[in-house]
């Protein structure tokens, strides 16, 4: 199995899962007025639905754990600025998740300040001039907020093929 397909296949039970709990809600009690939907065998019905829940989890938590195990495992490489950088699946969501954006968030942060050239006046009346002095390669600051910017999309596509191609490790 791929990891895109076990990706699916956890959505798919996630929604069965939820259709027997919501069957469970709706036929769990009823009145002595009442009819069971499913006669006799209404307490039945609950408990195998119950089981088939626990069931359920059972291979959900059993996938993420495939699918966990596989994102550990597997190295991926992707180009970022005109160079291959390898880290795991795993590494990589991470990257995805928040860590692109703060790296792009530091660089954000190196700015003129809205500080200016000009001149003033000092205490003694004579004229001084000041120039914004630059702590960082503005150049250099450009490049990487471009390339923080983009990381997020290379991952998405690179992500896309690499959970399309590969299998999930057996557990």
């Amino acid at each position: 199995m791929k990891i895109i397909e076990g990706m699916k296949q956890i959505k798919d039970l996630t929604r069965k899962a939820e259709d027997l709990r919501k069957k469970v809600q709706k036929h769990h009690a009823t009145t002595t007025l009442d009819n069971p939907e499913y006669g006799d065998a209404q307490q039945t019905r609950i408990n195998g639905w119950i089981q088939a829940h626990s069931d359920i989890l059972k291979e959900i938590r059993q996938l993420r754990y495939r699918i966990q195990m596989t994102n550990c495992s597997v190295d991926v490489s992707i180009e970022l600025g005109g160079k291959t950088v390898t880290m795991s699946i795993a590494e990589w969501i991470h990257r995805r998740r928040d860590l692109a954006a703060m790296e792009k968030s530091m660089w954000d942060q190196l700015t003129d300040r809205n500080l200016q050239d000009g001149a003033f006046k000092n205490q003694a009346g004579d004229l001084v001039e000041v120039k914004v002095v630059r702590h960082y390669n503005p150049d250099q600051r450009d490049e990487m907020r471009e390339l923080f910017a983009s990381e997020p999309m290379a991952i998405d596509a690179r992500l896309e093929v690499v959970n399309a191609v590969t299998d999930l490790v057996k557990t």
